[in-house]
């Protein structure tokens, strides 16, 4: 049996409750939510929703990078968007950081998420590079 090891990059955003940012056990990788943040300040990396999304997947390119991955071995993401209407432009800027292939995804629509100021947070499931 596998041991679930615990990693929280500390070139990555602080998380701001009691979890780690990703979970893996063997070959498996799952992450946490994460917002567009500076992982330097954790303050927000832009007020549009392009600006947001292009900090979240800098930094989950960071955390993949922590568990032995990367963005080219992404099996699923999570989307949960503020606003649909920013649907779009989330889209755009996603397909700019996986373009080589085209992992599962969800995206849904939520009320509120829990740092003021933040239009999406993404998680996601990867396997390592081996």
């Amino acid at each position: 049996m596998s041991d679930v090891v615990t990693i929280t990059p500390t070139n990555a955003p602080t998380p701001i409750g009691p979890y780690s940012h990703i979970a893996k056990v063997g070959t498996f990788i799952k992450s946490g939510g994460l917002a567009g943040t500076f992982p330097s300040t954790v303050e927000l990396a832009g007020r549009d929703v392009g600006t947001q999304a292009r900090q979240v997947l800098k930094n989950m390119s960071t955390l993949l990078a922590s568990a032995d991955s990367d963005l080219e071995h992404v099996v699923h993401v999570n989307v949960f968007l503020l606003h649909m209407s920013d649907f779009e432009e989330m889209n755009r800027v996603y397909a700019e950081y996986l373009c080589s292939h085209r992992p599962a995804r969800t995206v849904i629509g939520v009320r509120e998420l829990p740092k003021p100021g933040v239009l999406l947070t993404m998680s996601l499931t990867a396997v390592t590079r081996q």
